[in-house]
Formats: structure tokens, C-alpha cells, sequence
């Protein structure tokens, strides 16, 4: 898996907490791109995806599933290799949402790109630990 995500992180506590998810999911690249308005952005996103990989669009328009729904999505992937994409302040192009074979929403809220990205990792890492049967996802 990968996460194509537009902009750097700059608050200190959510660069802590993805490095503390990024070092849970060891086989994870993160990819961070320039924030340069949305056509650039897009431009930069498929410049950046590897051939076969299926493309998962965090947007509010996507669909929202539980943590035990992510992990099933995930397993149902097999081997197929994702790039999840995380838009900047702007959001992403029609054109990348167009693209994507799927559109995912974390929420009906809307956060910061940032948190997004934090987000993401832990729901990740949540859905791994679901599959494993780890004692980290609680019901």
C-alpha cells in the first residue's frame, strides 16, 4: 500500500502520530507531493501512480465504512497494490476522483488534510490488526 498525500505535515503532534503509525505499518510508503493548486496537484498525483496500482480517493463524496468494513475491503484486495490519495487544502480534481476505482470517505466531517493523513494511517493500521485478530481494534 501507499499514501500519495498533497502537502507536508507542520504540526508537530500529527507528524508524531504518523510516525508512530508509519513505523506499525513498515511495508507503507508515503508519498508527499506539492501543494500547487488542484490542476498541478492532479498532474503530480498521476505522474506518481505505478502502473496496476488501484487508485482510492479519500474525498467526501466517497463511501464511508466501519473499521471492520475496511478491513474486509482491504483482505478483499488480495494482492492488488493500493494508492490511497489524500488531496490538500483545496481537496482533489474531478479529474483524480474520476479516475479513482474507488472513493473513500473517513467521515461525513471534513478534517485538514493533515489529519486526514493521521486518520487514514490509524484506520489502516486498525484494519491490519482487525485481519490479524490483534487486541487493538476492540469491540
Amino acid at each position: 500500500m501507499r499514501i500519495l498525500a498533497v502537502g507536508k505535515v507542520r504540526k508537530g503532534w500529527v507528524a508524531e502520530g504518523v510516525g508512530l503509525y508509519r513505523k506499525r505499518l513498515p511495508g507503507l510508503e508515503l508519498v508527499e507531493l506539492r501543494d500547487a493548486g488542484r490542476a498541478r496537484e492532479a498532474e503530480a498525483i498521476a505522474a506518481e501512480l505505478h502502473p496496476g496500482e488501484r487508485l482510492v480517493a479519500l474525498c467526501e463524496e466517497g463511501q464511508t465504512c466501519t473499521s471492520e468494513g475496511l478491513a474486509q475491503a482491504l483482505a478483499g484486495s488480495g494482492s492488488e497494490r493500493l494508492a490511497f490519495v489524500i488531496g490538500g487544502a483545496d481537496g482533489l480534481d474531478p479529474a483524480i476522483k474520476a479516475r479513482a476505482q474507488w472513493r473513500l470517505s473517513l467521515s461525513p466531517l471534513t478534517f485538514p488534510h493533515e489529519l486526514a493523513r493521521l486518520l487514514l494511517l490509524e484506520q489502516l493500521y486498525r484494519a491490519l490488526s482487525i485481519q490479524q485478530g490483534g487486541p487493538y481494534h476492540r469491540r
